[in-house]
C-alpha cells in the first residue's frame, strides 16, 4: 500500500515538472494542458500506462518494445485531445489526416505480429488488438458506423482478451511477471480508459465551437525518425450519412394518402373522370389477357431502383460487409478471424464463400443467395430472405431463420447439434449427411403449422402432421 502511494506521488511530481518545463519553453503555456480532462488523461498515462511499461521491462525483448509503443500511442492521443479543444470539428478528409498519428502507432504494433511467429506472439497480438480502443476518438455520431465510445473501448478489449487469456493459461504459476503484464494491460483499458471516456467523452470528442480551422499536427524531433505513415483508411470507414428526422421526411405510400385525407383538403380534386368509353364493359378489347410486351416493358415490378453500390469490404477491422451483389457467383472472403462478423445485405442470385472462422454471420433481405461458410462462433442468422441456401462445412452452435420464405440448410457432421430457431418462416428444409452413403443427404422439413390445445390449465403446442398415401 505504501509503495503504491509513493509511486503515485512520484508520478504526480514528474507530471507537474513536465508541465512546468513545457510552459517555460513556450513562454505562455498551453491552456489545454490545465483542462481537467487532459490532467486526468496524464494521470492515466503516469499510472496505468507506466504500470504496463514497468511490467514489460521485467520481461524485456519484444514485450518491452510493444509496451513502449502503447506508451507512445497514449501520448499521441493526449496531443490529439488537446488539439480537439483548440480546433473546430473537421470534415471527413481532415478527420482522416487528424487520426494519422494514432493510426501510425496502431500499425507499428500490428507490424510486430507479422512475419515469423515469435515466442511472445500472444503478447504482441494482445497489445496490438487493444490499441484499437484508441479509435474511439474517431466517433462522430450514431451514423458513422462505430459503436459509442464507451462500448468501442470495451469491444476492443474483448478482442484483445482472447490472447491475454492465452498468456494467463501459459504463465500462471510459472512466471508471474507475464501475469502482472496482462493484469496491467487489462486495467489500462478496463476500467482505466473506459472510465475516462465515460467521464469526459461519452458521446465522442467535444470540438471547439470558436476555432475557425483545424491545425496541422505538431511535429516533434522525437518522431522525425518514424517511417513513412501507412495509407489512410478509406473515407467509407468514417463516412456518415445525414439522416433527416422522421418527422420532417416527406411521407410515402399509404402514409402520404392518409396524411392528405386528414389534412381536410379535397383529395378527389385531382382525379380524372372515367368516361363511358373507358369503362370495361364498353371496351372492344376485352380479351382479359396481358400481352407479353406489356410485361416486358414493366420490369420495375420485380427490380428495385433504389439499390446502392455493391460492396465487399472490411470495415473498422471487425465487420465484413457484402451488399447489393447481383449475379456474382465467385464472392470470397479469405482473410477472416474469429473476432470478425459478416453482414450480407440486399444480394441477388449470388454465391458467397467464407473461408475461415468468423464470430457471426447475418444474411438480410437477400433473394436466391447461397452462403457457404466453415465455422461460426456465435450464430448464423437469416432474416427477411427469399429462396436462400446456407451450407455449414464446420460447426455452428446456433442458426436462426426469421421472416424468410424458402431456406435450404446444409449441415455438416460437426454441426448436427446446432440449435435451429425459426419464426414467421416457411419452406425450411434441413439437409444432413446420410448415415449409410457417403455424399448422400437426408432431407428434413421443419414444421410451419402448429396446433394449440388448451389442456390442464395451459396451452400445449404440437406441429401439424399430415398423413396420406
Amino acid at each position: 500500500m505504501e509503495e503504491d502511494l509513493i509511486m503515485r506521488l512520484e508520478s504526480a511530481v514528474a507530471r507537474l515538472e513536465t508541465l512546468s518545463a513545457g510552459r517555460a519553453e513556450d513562454g505562455s503555456g498551453n491552456p489545454a494542458t490545465m483542462d481537467p480532462s487532459i490532467v486526468d488523461y496524464e494521470d492515466l498515462i503516469a499510472q496505468s500506462v507506466e504500470r504496463v511499461c514497468s511490467a514489460g521491462r521485467k520481461i524485456g525483448g519484444q514485450v518491452l518494445d510493444v509496451s513502449r509503443i502503447i506508451e507512445e500511442a497514449f501520448n499521441v492521443q493526449k496531443e490529439l485531445l488537446m488539439r480537439v479543444k483548440q480546433n473546430k470539428k473537421p470534415d471527413m478528409s481532415e478527420l482522416v489526416e487528424f487520426l494519422k498519428p494514432v493510426n501510425e502507432e496502431i500499425m507499428k504494433a500490428s507490424a510486430m505480429t507479422e512475419g515469423r511467429r515469435s515466442e511472445y506472439f500472444n503478447h504482441l497480438k494482445a497489445a496490438a488488438d487493444s490499441l484499437a480502443a484508441l479509435a474511439w476518438i474517431a466517433y462522430t455520431g450514431k451514423d458513422c458506423g462505430m459503436s459509442m465510445p464507451i462500448s468501442h473501448v470495451e469491444e476492443s478489449w474483448h478482442m484483445a482478451e482472447f490472447y491475454s487469456n492465452k498468456i494467463l493459461t501459459e504463465y500462471r504459476g510459472k512466471d508471474e511477471d507475464h501475469v502482472e503484464w496482462v493484469k496491467a494491460l487489462k486495467e489500462l483499458y478496463v476500467p482505466g480508459l473506459r472510465d475516462y471516456v465515460k467521464n469526459y467523452y461519452p458521446l465522442g470528442p467535444v470540438w471547439s465551437t470558436t476555432a475557425k480551422t483545424v491545425a496541422p499536427p505538431h511535429t516533434k524531433s522525437a518522431t522525425s525518425c518514424l517511417p513513412a505513415p501507412p495509407p489512410p483508411p478509406s473515407a467509407s470507414l468514417f463516412g456518415c450519412k445525414t439522416v433527416q428526422p422522421s418527422s420532417s421526411r416527406p411521407k410515402e405510400g399509404m402514409a402520404a394518402v392518409f396524411q392528405e385525407i386528414s389534412s381536410g383538403k379535397r383529395v378527389t380534386s385531382s382525379l380524372r373522370k372515367v368516361t363511358d368509353d373507358m369503362k370495361t364493359k364498353n371496351r372492344s378489347d376485352r380479351s382479359g389477357m396481358v400481352s407479353v410486351c406489356e410485361k416486358r416493358c414493366n420490369p420495375s415490378l420485380h427490380t428495385s431502383s433504389k439499390a446502392g453500390p455493391s460492396k465487399l469490404e472490411l470495415q473498422m477491422g471487425r465487420k465484413w460487409v457484402v451488399e447489393n451483389q447481383d449475379g456474382q457467383n465467385s464472392l470470397v472472403i479469405d482473410e477472416c478471424d474469429a473476432k470478425q462478423t459478416v453482414y450480407v445485405y440486399g444480394c441477388n442470385n449470388s454465391v458467397l464463400q467464407i473461408r475461415g472462422k468468423v464470430n457471426n454471420i447475418t444474411v438480410d433481405k437477400c433473394t436466391k443467395m447461397g452462403i457457404v461458410f466453415k465455422d461460426v462462433v456465435a450464430a448464423c442468422e437469416i432474416v427477411n430472405c427469399y429462396s436462400v441456401e446456407i451450407q455449414c462445412q464446420g460447426s455452428a452452435p446456433t442458426i436462426s431463420v426469421d421472416n424468410t420464405s424458402g431456406c435450404q440448410l446444409y449441415l455438416s457432421k460437426e454441426s448436427l447439434e446446432a440449435s435451429i430457431t425459426t419464426a414467421k418462416s416457411s419452406e425450411i428444409n434441413v439437409l444432413v449427411p446420410a448415415c449409410d452413403c457417403e455424399g448422400e443427404w437426408g432431407e428434413h422439413a421443419l414444421p410451419q403449422q402448429y396446433v394449440h390445445v388448451y389442456k390442464d390449465g395451459q396451452f400445449s403446442t404440437t406441429p401439424v402432421s399430415h398423413s396420406g398415401a
